[in-house]
């Protein structure tokens, strides 16, 4: 009986969750989208990179980035404050945004851009992409839960922090 109770409170909690969001996107449309839910309306990102702006050529991008081609957008500008340079790209066609699977199969051209930027900071500021050594594995017998954790663990490095 307490199951079932549960659950009917959970479903009128976010059915009101729901008519709460939807009088406020009336009243207010520009809280319609949650801050940092989906991609970024724009499709940039940016990664701050501690050189000059006279350093950062987008003629000459580093080796990550070089690969994407005319498939990306390039902006370079002086970060505020003086703190540094601005490096920012987008995918030229950005692709909506993708499912969890997807990601997790490594198909998410948004991730791969990411992670190409990641390592293109990296290579500016110190000339060569940082690595962790992997942690050892050693055998384990293959569990529902384990497999999951693995693909976790081989998306984690394309995902970066969101």
């Amino acid at each position: 009986m307490t199951g079932s109770l549960g659950n009917v409170a959970s479903l009128a909690a976010r059915a009101g969750g729901s008519v709460v969001r939807q009088v406020r996107s009336a009243i207010d449309p520009s809280t319609a989208r949650p801050a940092g839910a989906g991609q970024p309306a724009s499709g940039w990102l940016v990664v701050t990179v501690f050189r000059d702006p006279s350093d950062v050529d987008t003629g000459q991008l580093p080796a990550p980035l070089a690969e994407f081609g005319d498939r990306i957008e390039v902006r370079v500008r002086p970060a505020p404050g003086g703190k540094g340079t601005e490096l920012a790209v987008r995918l030229r066609d950005r692709p909506s945004s993708g499912t969890a699977l997807g990601r997790l199969s490594g198909s998410d051209p948004q991730a791969d851009l990411r992670s190409a930027l990641r390592r293109a900071k990296q290579l500016i500021e110190v000339g060569e992409v940082l690595a962790v050594d992997p942690a050892p594995h050693g055998r384990r017998t293959a569990t529902p839960g384990g497999a999951l954790l693995e693909a976790f663990t081989k998306a984690a490095p394309r995902a970066g922090v969101r």
